[in-house]
């Protein structure tokens, strides 16, 4: 086979993607008719596009050469790209067109309605100027997709980004990706119909085949490809047309490869049985294939352990709701590989989809400092206790969301700012915050709840439908792992369908444990990490811990616990119970040589005050504003005089 060039300065790109770039609109009603669906999952999608998503998330440099529109489909699509760490520098925004769409339903195991909304669309207008040859001289292999030959403007750039690639020694693959609607074969209704043979789209491909080092397929699209219903007679078509690698997709039963002369049968060309799973939707799992072969090809692997790559992405993809947000990382498809016996179910098995949560690229959060005001009975409290109307706390809580910001910008800590608020008395403060690239907090809890309550009943999974993704559940337990049997197991079985909630709805977890009760230090930090490991015993691994400030011997055995339990947990913040700002110092003095600890979420020892004083009408709104901000710069630099005592003197302009 056709090897790759090596990795080198000259060459960062391992791959680059050409072709379809869209929204898709899944149907989450699984069973019914696309006629009756009544409500949709948005992802990225389009062929080309779920590949350069599907190789970055396994590791490879990937690029995307499209175009989208000037639109908000346009900037979801590009940023959920540059999300998992693909160059869109070659995707084009085109003024005059809107981003494509597919809407695409699941009503059994062998129908699948798909409508393609694509007159006139900003992909199908990638031209032969928007080809770079630089950029394509800088990659090691090009992928493009059939469809984009299927009208002039497209096959123009296709052919061009080819020549470019075949200049420069760049591998050319080609997946064939048939869809006959697209090529003005069916009605534009019927999306569904994998197969129309036609003597014309045979012609049109088998002119391009030679230009191609690997060529990828179905059975059904080596059909048109060789304009014959008999495979083999087909195969020998492209073979005479073409002397590129030859991969068929044979879904179950795994993968052909055919290299030099097609043999007498298929099964007697080098054959790489795929793993038998449950299969919930066959869309998306041929570019799944393809982005796990290009994952072990590019990185040097046998063809073998290559089509072993592609054949688990594909029955991993295939037992999931989705295309491009259902491929498997790296450390998923590890496991999946390694699983003695194979896993037929791999949407319902629990190592996998903790795995498909949490190590797949996230944003980063280090050094977070967080303002807390998502609180609700103490400011009631503190309304009543001031005299002031309860009507007033949403615009108190709105307000605190201009002090984040301006916190925000006058010390440059973009990506270090983040804030809880809740939706009783916050929903306009969380309005105004998400979009911002913050870390946003939300409490579920009934306030005081022991055993826990969530605010809106049991249903936890009914509430999270409306929140936005970018929202973190927070959830305060007041555990006790000595609690009387009924109890406990109340308030665990509270937790587990709280997290069975939110690995459903994909949001991240936060969870806040307080022992009840009074303790002396030493004692606290005993049940609470006593706590920790019941939670996690319990096969509960949240994303975040909140915790009151450990004392510093204590830190070795949080930290272990969290390493050992789940290394993909995104870590501790230090809450503050109202404590004198003394009292966090030292708590964030003993937190400073903690490898999990990632900064604090601190609220009523910054808010009371100026809160107060604003409640009694003795300042302002910019006042507020002001000295919220204070406290909240205050709390911040002290967190980062003790966690970065090297880099405050030396911002000071002291010797480090």
């Amino acid at each position: 086979m056709f090897n790759p060039p090596p990795r080198s300065p000259s060459r960062p790109i391992d791959v680059v993607c050409l072709g379809r770039l869209a929204v898709d609109l899944y149907a989450q009603q699984i069973g019914a008719r696309l006629e009756d669906v009544t409500s949709f999952a948005k992802y990225l999608g389009g062929s080309s596009a779920n590949m350069a998503f599907g190789t970055a998330r396994l590791g490879l440099t990937s690029a995307m050469l499209s175009r989208v529109g000037d639109d908000h489909m346009g900037r979801f699509l590009t940023a959920s790209l540059q999300s998992e760490g693909c160059d869109i520098s070659q995707v084009r925004v085109d003024p005059d067109r809107l981003t494509a769409l597919a809407i695409l339903g699941i009503k059994d195991r062998e129908t699948f309605p798909l409508l393609f909304y694509r007159e006139n669309c900003a992909d199908m207008a990638l031209a032969a100027d928007d080809i770079d040859e630089d950029f394509i001289a800088r990659s090691r292999a090009l992928v493009v997709t059939g469809t984009h030959y299927s009208e002039p403007g497209v096959h123009a750039a296709s052919s061009r980004a080819v020549a470019f690639a075949r200049k420069h020694d760049v591998r050319t693959v080609l997946d064939i990706d048939y869809r006959p609607v697209l090529w003005g074969l069916t009605g534009r209704g019927n999306g569904e119909t994998r197969f129309v043979a036609a003597d014309h789209v045979t012609r049109h491909l088998q002119a391009i085949l030679p230009d191609f080092d690997v060529i990828v397929g179905t059975e059904e699209e080596f059909h048109i490809a060789g304009g014959s219903d008999d495979l083999l007679a087909a195969l020998r078509a492209v073979r005479g047309v073409s002397a590129a690698t030859l991969i068929v997709k044979r879904g179950p039963l795994g993968c052909s490869v055919v290299e030099g002369p097609v043999p007498a049968s298929l099964d007697d060309a080098p054959t790489y049985r795929g793993a038998r799973v449950d299969v919930l939707n066959v869309l998306g799992a041929g570019d799944a294939f393809l982005s796990g072969f290009l994952t072990g090809w590019l990185n040097g692997e046998t063809i073998e352990r290559s089509c072993a790559f592609a054949n688990a992405c594909g029955a991993i993809v295939v037992s999931r709701h989705g295309c491009a947000p259902a491929m498997p990382s790296r450390a998923e498809l590890d496991a999946f590989l390694g699983r003695e016996g194979g896993i037929a179910h791999p949407d319902r098995d629990d190592q996998l989809a903790h795995l498909h949560r949490t190590s797949v690229p996230r944003t980063a959060w280090d050094d977070l400092h967080v303002f807390a005001f998502d609180h609700r009975v103490p400011f009631f409290e503190l309304a009543r206790d001031c005299g002031a109307d309860e009507s007033r706390i949403p615009l108190l809580k709105r307000l605190l969301v201009d002090a984040v910001a301006a916190t925000e910008r006058h010390n440059h800590l973009q990506g270090h700012i983040g804030l809880l608020a809740d939706d009783r008395y916050g929903q306009d403060a969380l309005n105004a915050a998400t979009g911002r690239g913050w870390w946003i907090g939300r409490p579920v809890e009934v306030p005081g709840s022991n055993p826990l309550e969530f605010e809106r009943g049991r249903s936890i999974g009914t509430q999270l439908v409306s929140w936005p993704k970018e929202h973190v559940v927070k959830c305060l337990v007041a555990f006790d792992p000595d609690a009387e049997p009924a109890h406990r197991v109340e308030q665990e079985t509270q937790l587990r369908s709280l997290y069975d909630a939110v690995r459903v709805s994909g949001h991240e977890l936060l969870l806040e444990v307080i022992p009840p009760g009074t303790y002396e230090a030493a004692e606290r930090d005993e049940r609470v990490l006593r706590s920790m490991k019941r939670i996690y015993n319990l096969g509960i691994r949240p994303d975040w811990w909140k915790l009151c400030p450990p004392q510093k011997d204590a830190w070795e055995a949080v930290d272990a616990l969290i390493e050992e339990r789940d290394p993909y947990c995104r870590g501790v913040l230090l809450l503050g119970l109202n404590a004198p700002v003394e009292t966090l110092a030292e708590g964030f003095a003993a937190a400073a040589a903690s490898r999990t600890c990632r900064g604090f979420a601190v609220g009523r020892t910054l808010f009371v005050d100026p809160a107060s004083a604003w409640l009694r009408h003795e300042i302002d709104d910019a006042m507020l504003v002001a000295r919220a901000r204070e406290a909240f710069e205050h709390m911040i630099g002290l967190w980062r005089a003790i966690r970065h005592p090297h880099a405050v003197a030396a911002k000071a302009g002291y010797a480090a």
